[in-house]
C-alpha cells in the first residue's frame, strides 16, 4: 500500500533540518541568503569626518550643487521614514559617467546611509530610498565620477515628533 507524503510532513522535516544545523548541506538554491559584511565589526559610532576619510581617503569634494538635485522634505514628521531622491545631471556614457552615489547623514551614529553603484547601462544617475534619521541633520549626496572626481551637495532636514516643530 503506497504512502503519501503530506505538505505538513515536508515542512516538519525541513524545520527539523534547519534546527539541527543540517540546512548548510542543502544545495545553494534552497538555502537562505547570507547577508554581506559583518555588522559586529562596525564601530558603535563614527564621525562624519572619519566616514569621509574612510570612504574617500582625503580626496577633495567639489561643490556639486549645480549638478546634484536632492529631493528631501524640509520637515520630516517621522525620522524613521524620510523619503529621498538624488539625481546627478551627467551623461551616463562609457567615457564619462557617475560611478557611485553616497548618501551621508551628518548626525547619524553611522553617517553612511547608502551607497549606490552605477554604470553607463543605468541610463541616468537617479536613485531613491528612505532614510532613518535620529534627529535634525544635514544630508549629503556625494557623486563619484568615472574619472575619480567627487562632487557633493547637502540639504538640511528637520526631524520633528509628530510634526510639532520640536
Amino acid at each position: 500500500m503506497p504512502t503519501s507524503i503530506t505538505r505538513r510532513a515536508v515542512l516538519r522535516a525541513a524545520g527539523g533540518l534547519a534546527a539541527s544545523g543540517l540546512a548548510s548541506l542543502l544545495p545553494p538554491a534552497t538555502r537562505a541568503a547570507v547577508a554581506q559584511g559583518n555588522l559586529a565589526s562596525l564601530g558603535p559610532e563614527e564621525s562624519v569626518d572619519a566616514t569621509l576619510k574612510r570612504l574617500f581617503d582625503g580626496r577633495p569634494i567639489k561643490d556639486g550643487s549645480s549638478v546634484i538635485t536632492i529631493e528631501l522634505p524640509l520637515i520630516a514628521e517621522n525620522g524613521a521614514l524620510v523619503p529621498l531622491t538624488v539625481e546627478v545631471a551627467s551623461p551616463q556614457t562609457s567615457q564619462s559617467h557617475v560611478k557611485a552615489i553616497y548618501v551621508i547623514s551628518d548626525k547619524n551614529r553611522r553617517p553612511l546611509n547608502a551607497k549606490f553603484a552605477l554604470t553607463p547601462a543605468s541610463g541616468q544617475a537617479f536613485v531613491g530610498t528612505n532614510l532613518r534619521l535620529g534627529e535634525s541633520t544635514d544630508v549629503r549626496a556625494i557623486a563619484e565620477m568615472s574619472d575619480g572626481t567627487l562632487v557633493g551637495a547637502k540639504r538640511q532636514v528637520k526631524v520633528t515628533v509628530g510634526g510639532c516643530g520640536g
